[in-house]
């Protein structure tokens, strides 16, 4: 087991985790993760970047070039975002609410083609995927139908004792896949259960698994990659990705492993098919941020 792709969350008040290109020894995108106490501010500049800020928890207002926009959310496991996308060289400025505002912010290089404005989950695609152990719901919060130049961000929730990212896809270039850097911000429902989270590249001779807690980042150097919840959890992520698709190709699909692909045409076969019901119910997609119980 290898944790070089593991980012532990720091906790306390600032910047609880950092991601770069420089960190990660990748080209685009950059992923942090800031806790502000009631009161406090935070500010940032990235000239010839675009920047997604998404709120997880607590409430704030930002300042971006000449838009002010109030972001709050009481859980990720309770509701959708509405997020900030702020375009290339506006400065930003956020400032928490009483009961302090926690924080995602990343970005990658852009020219500027969008504007900053506000995306609301009315904006948002929302879609449940795959079936049996490995059934989740797929946020597009900013994902085609939304627009940006090089950002993608997913969020997903994934039921206790579910896998995410089956069958496994890769997206480095490799093969004919698209390249796209990915970091994979992981919350979990209790918060005292852990996540799986494994990549590989069978011609590179690289395999790697890294443990997660609530709050922990893994990063997706190359190959394939999935992700499962231990029993106990509910496991929710936050994906930010970024590379060389650029504005209406962002809708390129990745590259999924071809000893596996055969579930997707039976979700219900072998082993599966024993179940009489599903471990949980679908989730409501009237009410796309809620986890069932």
């Amino acid at each position: 087991m290898n944790d070089d792709s593991l980012i532990r969350n720091a906790g306390g008040d600032g910047i609880r985790l950092d991601v770069t290109p420089e960190s990660a020894d990748w080209r685009f995108l950059s992923f942090r993760v800031v806790h502000l106490a009631a009161g406090t501010s935070y500010d940032d500049h990235r000239p010839g970047q675009e920047t997604a800020i998404v709120p997880l928890s607590g409430g704030g207002t930002v300042i971006a070039g000449s838009e002010t926009y109030d972001l709050a959310r009481t859980s990720v496991f309770e509701q959708m975002p509405s997020i900030a996308y702020v375009t290339p060289g506006d400065t930003m400025a956020v400032t928490a609410g009483d009961g302090g505002f926690e924080f995602a912010i990343g970005s990658a290089p852009a020219e500027g083609i969008y504007p900053t404005r506000l995306i609301v989950p009315e904006d948002m695609k929302s879609e449940v995927r795959g079936g049996g152990a490995s059934h989740r719901q797929v946020n597009h919060v900013l994902a085609p139908p939304v627009d940006a130049e090089r950002l993608i961000l997913y969020e997903v929730y994934v039921p206790r004792g579910c896998w995410s990212g089956w069958a496994p896809h890769r997206h480095d270039g490799v093969d004919g896949a698209p390249y796209l850097e990915e970091t994979y911000y992981f919350r979990l429902d209790p918060g005292d259960g852990f996540a799986m989270h494994r990549n590989w590249a069978p011609e590179a001779e690289f395999d790697e698994t890294v443990i997660l807690h609530d709050g922990d980042t893994a990063l997706v150097p190359k190959g394939f990659h999935s992700s499962v919840a231990c029993p106990g959890s509910n496991m929710f992520f936050l994906n930010y990705l970024a590379g060389e698709l650029v504005d209406k190709e962002r809708v390129t699909p990745p590259c999924f492993h071809e000893a596996y692909t055969w579930i997707h045409e039976d979700w219900e076969n072998g082993d599966l098919g024993a179940w009489t019901q599903p471990v949980m119910q679908t989730p409501n997609l009237n009410n796309p941020g809620g986890m069932p119980s």
